[in-house]
């Protein structure tokens, strides 16, 4: 008898202060205010989880993978706690015709009301046959699935945009969801893998706000993916004074420079990284020494290869090591930090609220309000 996941299938605790932490984080990442965190509480302590179908196709499995060992808080539970996860080939109990008869009465009890999770690009050479699933082709199941989706979130850049599948010369025709689909509301998660607060922030805002965050025009979330790491890198004041790592290894290298010559790609991509860092540990690549590869850009494999070389189209300091845009390049610095400085303040607003006062008291924000401060 097949057997959705649930929390307590993985850890039967799931402690105040964590999810509270966790709130507060996808909060501060979101860009609200202190005073939206009850609501967003509210919102994932709801006994009516959504129920979610998540579809694998052409990929490594590696943003479930990252999403599962995010830790301090556990994002993980917590998402496997704020929503029913109907249908996961990775973490389910059921296989074979199990799976398939679990997938079939998901989206038929559910019609118009679950989300539609993809991870994977969706081959279309050959009518699709370089996936298959149960018989079935990844673009036959998307393509049954999808429409009686409510709301579909592409994670990782496999399903946004075809990932490595889709380097040139692209065999198998792979794509992201989105150029498949084009009737339903899509919200792409990029990143490989994306960092998993941005995939719990746009959960919470759609549970909320009852609608998918404001996206760029590549239907990326603005409040992940709205600034070049570039403009809030820790390394950008290295940049602007002309100090740069010369090759791996160097002295340079050892005193934290700036890793554009070395083939980061921060001046070219959009992303959240700096400010929002994985698994709460306070590191991403670039604090360790690695530059940016561009993984949340279509084509990355094409565009920002060879990784190891610099992209010829960025003006770097001159000699003195003065750039033009230094004070506005100063500015932008001072306002992440003050972003940043924003996120720990709600972590330790979730602390508090940890420590027992009643968070869900004070009366939800209107929803005018909530969307002015969403845009803030």
């Amino acid at each position: 008898m097949s057997r959705n996941l649930h929390l307590s299938d993985l850890n039967p605790t799931l402690d105040r202060r964590s999810f509270l932490k966790a709130c507060t984080m996808a909060a501060a990442a979101l860009g609200l205010s202190s005073e939206m965190v009850p609501q967003i509480v509210e919102a994932a302590a709801s006994p009516q989880r959504p129920p979610v179908v998540w579809l694998h196709f052409q990929e490594c499995t590696g943003c479930t993978e990252a999403l599962l060992r995010a830790s301090h808080p556990d994002i993980g539970r917590l998402i496997l706690d704020i929503i029913s996860l109907d249908y996961h080939e990775t973490v389910m109990a059921a296989a074979g015709r199990q799976a398939e008869t679990c997938l079939h009465d998901t989206i038929t009890k559910y019609d118009g009301k679950f989300v539609c999770v993809v991870e994977g690009a969706i081959p279309t050479k050959d009518g699709g046959i370089y996936c298959k699933i149960g018989g079935r082709t990844a673009l036959s199941i998307l393509k049954e699935v999808a429409p009686k989706a409510a709301a579909i979130i592409a994670i990782g850049t496999c399903a946004t945009y075809g990932g490595i599948q889709a380097a040139a010369p692209n065999p198998t025709g792979a794509v992201g969801v989105n150029s498949i689909i084009h009737d339903k509301p899509i919200v792409n998660i990029s990143g490989c893998p994306p960092n998993p607060i941005n995939f719990l922030g746009t959960v919470l805002h759609f549970l909320t706000f009852k609608r998918l965050p404001e996206t760029d025009s590549l239907g990326r979330p603005l409040f992940a993916y709205g600034r070049k790491i570039h403009d809030h890198c820790e390394r950008r004041a290295h940049f602007d004074e002309g100090r740069f790592v010369e090759k791996f290894g160097d002295e340079g290298h050892k005193k934290g420079y700036c890793l554009y010559k070395v083939g980061c790609k921060g001046p070219e991509t959009y992303a959240n990284c700096p400010a929002v860092r994985f698994n709460d540990v306070g590191v991403w690549p670039v604090s360790v020494g690695h530059g940016c590869v561009g993984c949340t850009e279509p084509n990355f494999w094409d565009t920002m290869t060879p990784f190891y070389e610099r992209l010829p189209s960025v003006a770097i300091p001159g000699d003195r090591g003065v750039v033009s845009s230094a004070e506005s390049a100063g500015k932008t610095i001072l306002g992440v930090a003050a972003a940043a400085i924003g996120v720990h303040a709600a972590v330790g607003i979730g602390r508090r609220l940890g420590k027992g006062s009643s968070c869900c008291a004070k009366p939800a924000a209107s929803t005018q309000a909530s969307d002015d401060k969403s845009k803030e």
